[in-house]
């Protein structure tokens, strides 16, 4: 069944307005949001899947500064590579990461690739960490696509959502249309914080909403919480 979405152009043309302005005040800091970084902004991102920032956080720290490049993190044991990773859960993830390392010393010099297909190329690198890569790493205009975006998404448009909405074409190309073209770096950074700190997929804060006026999702919250 093809999901019906209803938008024009600047309805999205104020969602990216208004949390880029929301962004530049709310931004979070994490120590892999460096630019100039792709390997380390590779590695985060690949310690992200399934897991929360800030959980990812100690243990990212903690890897670069036994291992700060694809190099020596090649070289190391899989048992020490295993026991940093582990508090994040995910067992088959180490492996994915030391392998990465391994293809990216022996085919890429220890370089990143910079293009989206020789970013999937590499081991335990899906879509989403490929596109994530491009835009944070390159600052590439390139959609973020995952449960969480696409959640604020379905939001904003009012259509519904689940766990795999995010390989629907036309969600995918949705959330894109809300993309912003100028300094996507920073605004798929906005969004991404949006979405854990206001648009949450549990207790939303649709109160504080930058988009609130226009989000179909909030304004119906916003009347059954006798707020509009």
């Amino acid at each position: 069944m093809q999901t019906r979405i209803e938008y024009d152009n600047d309805k999205a043309r104020y969602f990216r307005k208004a949390l880029t302005s929301w962004g530049r005040r709310n931004v979070r800091t994490f120590p892999w949001r460096k630019k100039g970084r792709p390997f380390r902004i590779l590695l985060a991102e690949m310690m992200l899947r399934r897991t929360n920032a800030k959980q990812v956080t100690a243990v990212f720290i903690e890897t670069v500064r036994r291992y700060p490049d694809a190099e020596s993190l090649a070289k190391a044991p899989k048992k020490e590579v295993q026991r940093l990773l582990k508090p994040l859960g995910l067992g088959w993830r180490s492996e994915n990461i030391r392998q990465m390392a391994k293809t990216l010393t022996a085919r890429y010099h220890g370089h990143v690739p910079s293009t989206y297909e020789g970013l999937r190329c590499l081991p335990g690198v899906g879509d989403y960490v490929a596109s994530a890569v491009c835009s944070f790493a390159f600052g590439m205009f390139m959609p973020i696509v995952d449960t969480n975006t696409v959640r604020v998404a379905g939001r904003y448009f009012g259509f519904p959502t689940h766990a795999e909405s995010r390989r629907n074409r036309i969600v995918r190309a949705t959330v894109l249309a809300l993309t912003s073209r100028r300094n996507t770096r920073d605004f798929n950074y906005f969004l991404l914080d949006f979405a854990a700190l206001i648009c949450k997929a549990v207790q939303p804060v649709c109160p504080t909403c930058p988009v609130r006026s226009r989000c179909i999702f909030g304004r119906q919250r916003l009347k059954s919480l006798g707020l509009l």
